[in-house]
């Protein structure tokens, strides 16, 4: 049941990606774009997004609280670190600037993939071989 739901609120946020229009690079380049043609819609998108995933991310927290459980299952809810350390800093620099240069985050990213522009599988792969490479990095 679990992979069925995750399949339908996946398959709800690519088409909320596409009706919004996210899935287009120049529109993020837009939005980042503050001292030119800045266009203030992913703004509205995400505060939308956040006003409809707050509750549920609410409800989500206690009822995971009251199992000591995760939405995966995956053990104690409250045991990953909130610790902000170098690893967490290059990582956000690493999405910042790759957001900004290619118009793409992972999610928009998948989506445009599926659909076969190829700038976005090249972003893909690229994000699978940084994923890859972060991976080997925490091991040794």
């Amino acid at each position: 049941m679990r992979i069925v739901i995750a399949f339908v609120c996946g398959l709800l946020f690519g088409i909320g990606l596409l009706i919004s229009g996210m899935v287009d690079p120049d529109k993020v380049r837009g939005f980042l774009d503050i001292t030119g043609q800045w266009d203030p819609s992913l703004a509205l998108v995400m505060a939308g997004a956040i006003g409809v995933a707050m509750p549920c991310m609410q409800w989500a927290r206690r009822h995971d609280a009251q199992r000591n459980d995760t939405a995966a299952g995956k053990g104690d809810a409250d045991s990953e670190s909130r610790r902000i350390d170098r690893p967490l800093i290059i990582g956000s620099l690493v999405f910042g600037i790759g957001w900004g240069v290619s118009g793409y985050c992972p999610g928009p990213a998948l989506v445009a993939a599926s659909s076969g522009h190829a700038t976005a599988l090249w972003y893909v792969l690229a994000m699978a071989v940084g994923g890859w490479l972060a991976a080997l990095s925490r091991k040794r």
